[in-house]
């Protein structure tokens, strides 16, 4: 990696002035964990001129109960999700999720927000300034063409968050704050499909927490693929959430990262009641119609459009035999 470029660093120590040092720095980036955006400076994919950490913002960080469920500050670390009693009793999709993400010592520090922000990813975009230099750039940094679909309008980078589909099988609302106050928007509407432009927030606007409707019986767990049983992001990685009803089930959610631009929250699932061979193509169906790998990353398209629905089935069928 290459050096360190120099940059300022200003530690707000709340919500607003973190929000005013940004006004007042464009170029500024919000740093909570900082384990991915510090290796982009590094990189020379990210440029700032400073960076904003929110360390010292209190308002940012914790995770309250109440009777309406879960609010989970922005800045509360991967571990503390990871292991919260309340959230591993009443949300385990969540904590599998936040388990999952990176090693022991990223989780420590990597926080919600983080990860629900996470830059997109692929295999022409996250390499060196020599390396991108030499291959002409792409569209999503000093290019003007999309390395895996040379012919599209649109950068094709893959969102590779793990946390934001276990949030929204709950249908997790987001808190943002910004210079003209403070808002509330579904998690799922807080993304596009698109690699550069894949949050629908505006310039300068900060993610302060997350809201999370009681379970009421809901059962969840997450699974992904990945090349190494750690550290790395999931190729494919697929949350799901249902309510036991008997034999069968009700109230199937599934949602899926890694596969587009955004986390995409599966429609269409109502008909889907049991683990039949008419519900497992019916989910199939749905899932490699809603979803569309492209060549983002060093495994085929193809392995993880197939692989997606089989990670699916599974967790339904593990839900359902749980006791």
């Amino acid at each position: 990696m290459e050096n360190m470029p120099e940059f300022k660093v200003i530690r707000p120590r709340s919500i607003n002035e973190a929000i005013a040092a940004r006004a007042a720095s464009p170029q500024a980036r919000y740093l909570a964990g900082g384990t991915d955006i510090v290796a982009n400076i590094r990189r020379g994919i990210t440029r700032v001129d400073a960076l904003i950490d929110l360390g010292l913002v209190s308002e940012l960080r914790g995770i309250s109960v109440s009777e309406a469920g879960l609010r989970i500050g922005a800045g509360a670390t991967l571990f503390e999700v990871a292991t919260d009693p309340h959230i591993r009793r009443d949300y385990p999709g969540i904590a599998q999720a936040a388990a999952s993400i990176a090693g022991p010592t990223h989780r420590n520090v990597g926080t919600v927000g983080g990860n629900l922000c996470l830059d997109t990813r692929c295999r022409y975009y996250n390499q060196s300034e020599p390396w991108r230099e030499a291959n002409a750039y792409c569209m999503k940094i000093e290019g003007d063409a999309c390395r895996v679909a040379p012919g599209s309008p649109r950068c094709w980078a893959a969102f590779s968050g793990d946390l934001a589909p276990a949030l929204m099988i709950f249908g997790a609302v987001a808190e943002i704050a910004g210079g003209a106050g403070t808002r509330r928007m579904s998690l799922a509407e807080a993304y596009a499909d698109d690699g550069i432009a894949y949050l629908a927030l505006m310039p300068g606007e900060l993610m302060v927490a997350v809201h999370v409707p009681a379970a009421h019986g809901l059962r969840s767990a997450y699974e992904k693929i990945r090349v190494r049983g750690a550290i790395d992001f999931p190729l494919a990685g697929v949350a799901v959430a249902l309510k036991k009803e008997g034999a069968g089930f009700s109230d199937l959610r599934i949602a899926v990262t890694g596969t587009d631009s955004r986390p995409v929250l599966i429609t269409g699932l109502d008909a889907v009641r049991g683990i039949t061979a008419e519900d497992d193509a019916l989910i199939e169906k749905a899932l490699k119609k809603q979803t569309g790998p492209m060549e983002s990353t060093i495994a085929p398209a193809n392995y993880r459009r197939r692989v997606t629905p089989v990670l699916a089935k599974r967790l339904i069928r593990r839900l359902l035999e749980a006791e």
